[in-house]
């Protein structure tokens, strides 16, 4: 296994620049996730590092060796794509062996490392059948299974699951997580879909219009994101926003005056930003409850809202309420063992004030107090 070291990577096709200046460190043995939206440059990340693109500018080092000038093939990388791209007329056994064969390894050699995968996928009465007597997970395992065999360096996945159907792409992200904790290889993921980000990533990487917004663990970019664009990105339903400005500060915690004229507290660090600067309050829908006895009441601690819809999703239950002068509306996730409003009702929304986030004009976080 290998680390892999990305230093000031550029990428232009003519006018076009799709990488900005990409610097990552991906230590020996770790799963790391890139996601972000569609056309933000994670694809073509992915192939810069596997030698499928080259780069305009910077350094691309795979175990220590820089690799701008090697080709894919001598990179000790194996890729794993969307599409399957298996030969129809090759059994399982001939179609993950067949790199292995065009190598001229010998024929107990490949035998023997295509069972072993076989083994680890539990893919082992497969071997004989062909393609089409597969189903899409199957073919999918077998994608892997023949970049098992080559025993690569690193593992590169191209949205590997954007093909099966929800069900098995949640069996599929299981598989992939135990694989990678028998093997102890170096993986690198590409989605758009944060919820294999969260569950399959030991480090995530978020990408937006060609740069890193922010890298770290799960936890660290659900709890403390940097900026707006990560806090949105991340969570489902999303983040909420409401436009607020600054009206104060009580010890650890400041007041945010809302459009409506309610305020709320919020444990976050402003610094030198003065009262009546314009900022954005971030609070996710598990944070946000209906009002109870015990909440603060009058001019600080609560804000209200009218329901306009309410999904019934069975784990959880999703209300949708307008806050006035707010654009787009809040969700507020309740549990399934909590009454909730119904469509029509004006609510009284409350929030620990160490869930809260503030961001600046610019989308930037500001720090949250110690407890936040």
């Amino acid at each position: 296994m290998a680390n892999v070291r990305l230093f000031g990577i550029t990428k232009q096709f003519e006018d076009n620049s799709v990488i900005k200046g990409v610097d990552l460190d991906i230590a020996d043995g770790e799963f790391v996730v890139l996601v972000g939206p569609s056309g933000c440059g994670k694809s073509t990340l992915l192939r810069i590092i596997a030698g499928l693109e080259d780069v305009s500018s910077g350094t691309v080092e795979i175990g220590d060796r820089v690799c701008n000038d090697v080709e894919p093939s001598q990179r000790g990388i194996a890729m794993v794509f969307q599409s399957y791209a298996l030969y129809p007329h090759m059994t399982v056994a001939e179609n993950m062996g067949f790199a292995l064969k065009l190598a001229r390894l010998p024929r107990a050699e490949i035998r023997d490392r295509v069972a072993r995968a076989a083994e680890i996928l539990q893919i082992g009465h497969l071997l004989e059948r062909r393609p089409k007597a597969l189903s899409g997970g199957q073919r999918q395992r077998v994608a892997i299974g023949r970049a098992i065999v080559r025993k690569p360096q690193v593992f590169l996945f191209d949205e590997p699951l954007s093909n099966l159907d929800a069900a098995l792409r949640g069996q599929t992200r299981v598989e992939l997580a135990r694989l990678h904790r028998d093997l102890g290889a170096t993986m690198i993921y590409v989605t758009h879909d944060q919820v294999e980000a969260m569950t399959l990533g030991q480090k995530i990487v978020v990408l937006n219009d060609g740069r890193i917004e922010q890298a770290g663990t799960p936890l660290e970019l659900y709890e403390h994101p940097a900026n707006r664009f990560v806090a949105g990105f991340l969570g489902s339903p999303r983040m909420n926003f409401l436009p607020g400005m600054l009206a104060g500060e009580e010890g650890r915690e400041v007041l945010v005056r809302l459009p409506d004229g309610a305020a709320a507290r919020v444990a976050a660090d402003v610094g030198r930003a003065p009262p009546g600067a314009r900022v954005a309050l971030g609070v996710r829908p598990e944070h946000l409850r209906m009002a109870q006895a015990g909440d603060h009441h009058g001019p600080v601690g609560t804000i209200p809202a009218d329901v306009a819809l309410v999904e019934y999703l069975g784990d959880a239950t999703i209300v949708h309420a307008q806050v006035a002068g707010v654009d787009e509306m809040v969700a507020i996730k309740c549990r399934p063992d909590e009454a909730c409003p119904q469509r029509g009702e004006r609510v009284a929304l409350a929030f620990d004030a160490a869930r809260g986030h503030l961001f600046d004009e610019e989308g930037v976080a500001f720090a949250r107090t110690p407890g936040g």
